[in-house]
């Protein structure tokens, strides 16, 4: 294996066979690419692979010829320690081996800013060697599934950025909270005017409540780290991604509330509904 002056690699016995590594990811129940589904199952779907109980790994990179391609291997503690390594800053030359090898795809199913030196520029293969469509990453440019579990992913990461601009006395009061077992900073006012979920957050929380019943597909509920003994949740549905702390409220957002953040608030309700998905959540290993 070559490194390259940016950090990209090249696999393979000759320059014909080369595949300059740009980056890598993982697609496994407890971490995969959420912008390719609401679980691991449909983001396995999207690729046109199985839902391998262990997971798999995805490299990304271009050929020789500059052609995007996507090699899919089953070592997953490779690409893993790979990517801890260049999330430290650290060198780690990314060498699948020909047999950890499950599938080599044209194209790339999520964006990459950077391209391998002195080859072309990234293109999908031609037909002729693909054999198949390339793999395009999801259309981002509008509001829908794919930018909702964006705007989920982006929540998660600056969680801190996003509780700060939140004022729990904005919440509803403890009387309504009793009524409909979360405060909800945006809703409609009842007849009193009293702030009551929108029925959109009324569906997430039943829905939410049902896997704990009855559990989804693996990945629809994840469990991370958090500060102190917290621990953060992310559930998906049809229509809506929930990101929460297990000490603390949620963020709503849903398929019909273009770019729309809705907050809940801890309530008599929701402290028990997170710690029971919690419980039932897969988590990195």
């Amino acid at each position: 294996m070559a490194g390259t002056d940016d950090g990209a690699v090249a696999t393979g016995d000759d320059d014909d066979d080369a595949l300059y590594v740009l980056t890598a990811v993982l697609l496994t129940p407890a971490q995969f690419p959420s912008v390719l589904g609401d679980d691991y199952p449909e983001a396995c779907s999207t690729l046109g692979l199985a839902p391998l109980a262990d997971g798999y790994g995805l490299v990304l990179g271009q050929d020789g010829d500059g052609a995007r391609w996507t090699v899919v291997i089953d070592d997953v503690s490779l690409v893993a320690v790979a990517i801890a390594s260049w999330d430290c800053g650290m060198e780690y030359d990314l060498s699948p081996d020909d047999r950890t090898m499950v599938a080599a795809l044209p194209g790339w199913p999520l964006p990459v800013a950077v391209a391998a030196p002195d080859v072309p520029a990234p293109h999908d293969p031609s037909p002729e060697i693909a054999e198949q469509e390339p793999l395009a990453p999801p259309d981002t440019s509008a509001w829908g599934p794919a930018q909702r579990r964006l705007g989920a992913d982006e929540i998660a990461l600056q969680w801190a950025a996003w509780r700060e601009q939140i004022d729990d006395e904005e919440f509803a009061t403890p009387d309504t909270e009793a009524s409909t077992g979360d405060a909800v900073r945006s809703g409609d006012a009842d007849e009193d005017g009293a702030s009551e979920p929108p029925s959109g957050i009324r569906r997430v929380l039943a829905e939410a409540h049902a896997y704990v019943d009855t559990p989804p597909p693996l990945g629809r509920v994840r469990s991370s780290f958090a500060p102190g003994d917290a621990r953060t949740l992310r559930a998906d549905g049809p229509g809506w991604s929930m990101v929460a702390r297990t000490d603390d409220i949620a963020f709503v957002l849903l398929d019909e509330k273009p770019g729309e953040v809705l907050t809940v608030g801890r309530g008599a309700e929701l402290p028990g509904l997170l710690d029971a998905l919690d419980k039932m959540a897969v988590r990195p290993s």
